[in-house]
């Protein structure tokens, strides 16, 4: 295995800090460990050659594979099911009363490989039912990395992914393949879901703000500033009302936080 020296350390630190937020400065063992193999098969012999390579380069191929060695993808359906009961039996019959216009903006920021986006997609449909035609009810979803978005936009899944689901998603809103056992997300469940690529550090000049947003088990990777910096961004991007959605093992500076605290990893923009 490779080692790393300081120097190189710490300028591969400050660069994913400054691009993508991403806080590494406690992690020199993770980076060595994952990152040696991907350097010896780049061809190159020593770190400083590969951070040179990334730093001077910034061929978008070589720092998504950074990237990705660096964070966790690790996700399901019904992933801290509480939100997605509170999103299902307390913000959605507040949207339906309040959206006259019948337009719901919702965001799963940080999607990785689709799970979060199509489970939200699900419960728009059950809960909607007969009136979901009426309502224009597509979910954003972003990531940076394009590797899990590829994945998310092919939306065929391991069986083991869906256990969390509740009884008769499975068959209802998926397609069981017969030859290999793998799931794909029913058609009108996958068209409800745009996914485009957003890098969390650049600033949110979407369309229109957002009624709620789910950020989970994103934010782990930031450090304080970082993290504090994205949440006012948020706040600027929800509407009177709107809520912010947060992994569970995450927290929000209080001090400094703009939302309402609600109930644990759930935020609240004052109407």
């Amino acid at each position: 295995m490779l080692t790393i020296s300081t120097q190189d350390f710490n300028r591969l630190v400050t660069f994913m800090k400054g691009s993508y937020g991403i806080d590494l400065s406690k992690k020199q063992q993770l980076i060595v460990g994952r990152l040696s193999r991907t350097i010896a098969e780049m061809g190159f012999s020593t770190f400083t050659e590969y951070v040179d390579h990334i730093l001077n380069k910034k061929n978008p191929q070589d720092i998504e594979v950074l990237i990705n060695k660096l964070t966790t993808n690790y996700t399901f359906f019904m992933r801290e099911k509480t939100h997605f009961d509170f999103f299902q039996k307390t913000i959605l019959p507040w949207l339906e009363q309040t959206k006259k216009n019948k337009v719901l903006s919702i965001w799963s920021a940080g999607c990785s490989s689709g799970e979060e986006p199509y489970t939200i997609s699900m419960i728009l449909k059950e809960y909607f039912g007969g009136r979901y035609g009426s309502w224009d009810t597509r979910v954003l979803a972003t990531d940076i990395s394009q590797r899990v978005l590829g994945t998310a936009q092919n939306a065929v899944y391991e069986e083991e992914s869906l256990k969390d689901l509740p009884a008769g998603w499975a068959k209802k809103y998926f397609r069981k393949s017969k030859d290999t056992g793998l799931y794909t997300v029913s058609p009108d469940i996958k068209a409800n879901v745009i996914f485009r690529t957003f890098n969390l550090m650049d600033p949110i000049q979407f369309r229109l703000k957002f009624d709620v947003i789910f950020c989970r088990n994103v934010m782990i990777y930031f450090d304080g500033p970082t993290k504090d910096a994205l949440v006012n961004r948020f706040f600027n991007a929800t509407v009177p009302g709107g809520y912010l959605l947060i992994g569970h093992s995450e927290g929000l500076n209080k001090a400094n936080n703009p939302y309402d605290y609600i109930m644990p990893a759930t935020y609240r923009k004052k109407l």
